[in-house]
């Protein structure tokens, strides 16, 4: 599936598609022509007019969304690099004001250092930050297990942003460890459980972001129903584990934990993907899924980041048709929304290129003053340019369009977003959140 949607998604930027429609004339005796009129009353104006209705209060929602931005008319499809340039660094001046109730998590790096400032700015936007700082990882001495990344952890950071608001501190915990030995010794599960714990307690965390689906996927073990079995009931026993433990912060509340899985790579779900039956055995245990509903695209295969019917139909696998969706269980998924790009050779054999920061970004509209363009299919923005060896390149990088169609995508589902990472995003993209 991945292959043949990302080959439709680069044709699409090469040519537009037209279509077109021929009014049906009918001739109809006068006798019936009360029949035709009540007919057209009840079947086509009342239904056009809901439709202009629902547009209208669309439209007006979306203008309260964020007034600022939407009365400077940059909340659109026909944009051009000067506004983006002129605009990106403008956020609005309340950086307290939040225009969804969901759940919103996002993650920050110690590799692009701006997300920490925005996480402080904007830290009543998000409900959970999620500093990317720890390994669990295999020991090198027998069958033990060892948990780095405390050298990461800012509590000068920490202090800060729990003074400026109520956002939950959830590092992310990534499970390198060999998934073979561990999962397999019972010994093995309990000490992992015990060292994650154990971490949030000393440095008084909110509970933890487990990321180890796709690192067991790589492993084969999700291909091994037993194995599977196992890898399942060690992320159960994990948040259970920190349910059963109080937040030091507020002991009426227990410690969180959020899970990240990654989108079904077909449009049927295989043994290796994480799926609803997953989603309904972990309900319980788990506080949040992270969906990295990302990277659809790669330079091999460029195209944009996360088209919106591949989005619709990973959601739909997950947790079925929108009219039998449980909302307590959607309200835990959580969709990945890029705050990064992607700038792409898309003239040769070999491809390349790969993925881009809003720095980056901002420097190839000065230098190259782009066009851009607005792919209805993927839902969007994308511009071309050559760089000095005459290679063609295509850019995908999120625009307050996209990340827009995307939050109010989130709202339609009930459900929640996690953003990777803050700091590759531009200062205004926060206004929309």
């Amino acid at each position: 599936m991945a292959r043949r949607r990302r080959s439709s998604a680069v044709e699409s930027l090469k040519r537009r598609k037209d279509g077109d429609s021929s009014p049906n004339q009918v001739g109809e005796p006068d006798s019936d022509r009360r029949l035709i009129t009540i007919f057209v009353i009840f079947f086509i104006v009342i239904p056009a007019v809901s439709i202009v209705v629902y547009k209208v209060k669309f439209a007006d929602r979306v203008i309260k969304t964020e007034p600022s931005i939407r009365h400077k008319g940059i909340v659109k499809t026909d944009i051009n690099f000067q506004e983006i340039l002129t605009e990106h660094s403008k956020a609005a001046e309340n950086s307290t004001t939040r225009h969804y109730d969901y759940p919103v998590l996002a993650y920050i790096t110690p590799w692009n250092s701006k997300g920490y400032d925005m996480a402080k700015i904007f830290n009543s936007k998000f409900t959970h930050l999620s500093p990317v700082w720890y390994d669990l990882k295999s020991s090198g001495q027998g069958s033990g297990l060892v948990l780095e990344g405390r050298h990461n952890a800012d509590k000068g950071w920490i202090q800060e942003l729990r003074s400026r608001g109520n956002a939950l501190i959830l590092p992310r915990v990534v499970l390198e460890a060999i998934p073979g030995e561990m999962l397999k010794k019972k010994k093995l599960r309990e000490k992992a459980i015990n060292l994650i714990v154990t971490e949030c307690k000393e440095m008084e965390y909110d509970g933890i972001v487990l990321e180890s689906w796709s690192r067991w996927a790589a492993y084969g073990v999700l291909h091994d129903p037993d194995m599977r079995k196992m890898a399942l009931q060690f992320v159960k026993q994990l948040g259970d584990a920190l349910h059963s433990t109080s937040s030091l912060r507020n002991n009426q509340q227990h410690m969180q934990f959020m899970y990240v899985v990654g989108p079904p790579r077909s449009e049927k779900l295989q043994m290796y993907d994480f799926g609803p039956e997953d989603l309904q055995f972990l309900k319980d245990s788990v506080d949040g899924f992270s969906l990295m509903t990302y990277d659809f695209s790669n330079p091999q295969n460029p195209g944009p980041n996360a088209p919106i019917k591949w989005i619709d139909l990973t959601l739909k696998l997950l947790l079925g048709s929108s009219n039998s969706i449980d909302s307590n269980i959607a309200r835990k998924v959580l969709l990945g929304i890029n705050f990064y790009g992607n700038d792409f050779v898309i003239s040769g054999d070999s491809g390349g290129g790969g993925a881009i920061t809003g720095r980056d970004y901002l420097t190839l509209l000065q230098k190259h003053k782009p066009t851009f363009r607005w792919d209805k299919e993927s839902g969007e923005h994308l511009f071309m340019y050559r760089d000095d060896k005459n290679i063609k390149h295509a850019v995908f990088y999120p625009t307050l369009m996209s990340i827009l169609l995307r939050l109010e995508n989130a709202r339609l589902w009930g459900i929640g977003i996690s953003i990777w990472e803050i700091g590759q995003g531009l200062d205004y993209f926060f206004d929309l959140l």
